[in-house]
């Protein structure tokens, strides 16, 4: 019912000091995958679907905040799961990745593991629809776009592939988690997004980004001295 993708790049702060970041995105032909799906934190970012276990999730970052590797994290959470067969399971870590779909996921499904992402979806069209997610974020890597941006654009072209082949369910919804290992005094709202009900949920979800942007880059330049004297100021 659901595609995605989880993400690990490195970057260089102003100051000249290498982080990394990590990011998962998530769409599906359902409400309010925000809540279900994605999980990220300074230490990697995970991605459950396909009988969705939620606990996969929470678990899976919260081990990787407890120095384990993600294909270890995540390969013990599997193990105890008597639904194992029926999930899917995926994520990065600061030097690894891992993916993993159960045979009894519902057809098309399927999963790619690249060079510090991966993706995977099932109840999808086809094939291609992950390929066009994997393709895209390849090719816009290197951009100067905020990942958020770039892993809608992802999304996107996994949409237009077809994407859910559930046509007969409108309602969708799609959501972005982004976190850093740098510690910012001031967190974009745009790396922490949800569009939890709509028919057009990457359009919204691109709008959504768009906005979430200028709110804080004007809240920035209107309340920059309160936003120095209080890193809550304006909550």
């Amino acid at each position: 019912m659901t595609f995605s993708i989880c993400v690990r790049e490195s970057y260089e702060n102003d100051d000249g000091e290498t982080h990394q970041r990590y990011g998962v995105a998530v769409t599906t032909r359902l409400a309010g995958v925000g809540t279900l799906c994605p999980f990220a934190n300074e230490h990697g970012a995970v991605a459950t679907q396909s009988f969705v276990n939620v606990d996969l999730g929470r678990k899976g970052v919260s081990y990787l905040a407890d120095g384990l590797a993600v294909e270890d994290a995540l390969e013990s959470l599997l193990n105890a799961d008597e639904g194992r067969a029926m999930r899917q399971l995926h994520g990065v870590d600061s030097e690894g990745t891992f993916v993993f779909s159960g045979e009894e996921c519902k057809d098309w499904f399927g999963h790619i593991e690249g060079e510090n992402y991966t993706v995977a979806g099932n109840l999808l069209t086809g094939e291609s629809v992950i390929e066009a997610v994997a393709e895209t974020y390849e090719q816009t890597k290197d951009d100067e776009k905020p990942l958020a941006v770039r892993l809608a654009d992802a999304l996107e072209a996994g949409q237009d592939e077809g994407g859910d082949k559930r046509t007969d369910l409108p309602v969708q919804s799609a959501a972005i988690r982004i976190e850093r290992t740098e510690e910012l005094s001031i967190t974009p709202y745009y790396d922490d997004l949800r569009v939890d009900a709509t028919e057009t949920p990457i359009a919204d979800l691109h709008d959504t980004i768009e906005l979430a942007t200028e709110s804080f880059e004007a809240s920035l330049e209107r309340y920059e001295d309160a936003y120095d004297e209080d890193d809550d100021a304006g909550m």
